[in-house]
């Protein structure tokens, strides 16, 4: 069954729309949560772009990326991942009718209404997997293998916390010692140096005399 559904911007990860959450026994928000960050992982390269399905318990996203827009779909993980993927290609087909230029002024989350009732309107099509319809759709695919990359969530979700721990390293380095490796330093030695050096001489000199004497 379809779940969840959200329409994305790859570019800043700004999910534009959204259908219904048919998810009775679960906890609907932390669904919403994960397909939004499946979207910005998208969108910082962190995903592939191509075809791509990421399992989550007993359930998994289905995502596919067309002309810069996202598509994700949550589903039980025993739905027919072919049908997942029509359902897909059909919002991205009617997702092409809308005004290019609208959908890059689109600024606040979830605005673009106006998608939603298209979205709900696709998904009643493929609630059940038992329609003509939809037995058709695999059928006719039945011989051809779906190229289509894998995931774990708890991999993605794993691989996220390294970078941000590695970033946040990296930061706090370079705020440890400002001074070192600076221009303040540079500018320090360039002016010191000379001094130091001839006292370090005189110095010299003057043990060597003593010694001599």
């Amino acid at each position: 069954m379809v779940k969840l559904t959200i329409v994305g911007r790859v570019n800043d990860g700004l999910p534009m729309s959204q259908g219904p959450i048919y998810n009775e026994d679960d906890d609907n928000t932390a669904y919403k949560q994960h397909a939004e960050f499946v979207l910005r992982e998208i969108s910082v390269n962190a995903l592939p772009t191509s075809n791509t399905t990421i399992v989550l318990h007993h359930h998994c996203f289905n995502y596919m990326v067309k002309n810069g827009v996202c598509f994700i779909t949550l589903c039980d993980v025993s739905y027919p991942r072919k049908l997942a993927f029509h359902y897909l290609q059909d919002l991205q087909k009617e997702f092409e009718k809308i005004d290019l230029e609208l959908i890059n002024q689109i600024t606040e989350p979830y605005s673009l209404r106006k998608f939603d009732n298209i979205i709900c309107n696709i998904r009643r099509q493929y609630v059940d997997t038992r329609t003509q319809a939809n037995l058709s759709k695999l059928n006719n695919h039945r011989q051809a293998e779906l190229d289509v990359h894998t995931e774990q969530m708890s991999i993605v979700v794993e691989r996220r916390r390294k970078a941000d721990l590695l970033e946040r390293m990296m930061k706090a380095h370079k705020s440890t010692s400002p001074v070192w490796g600076s221009k303040t330093l540079e500018v320090i030695a360039v002016k010191w140096t000379p001094s130091v050096t001839i006292i370090f001489v005189l110095a010299f000199v003057l043990l060597w005399s003593s010694f001599k004497a």
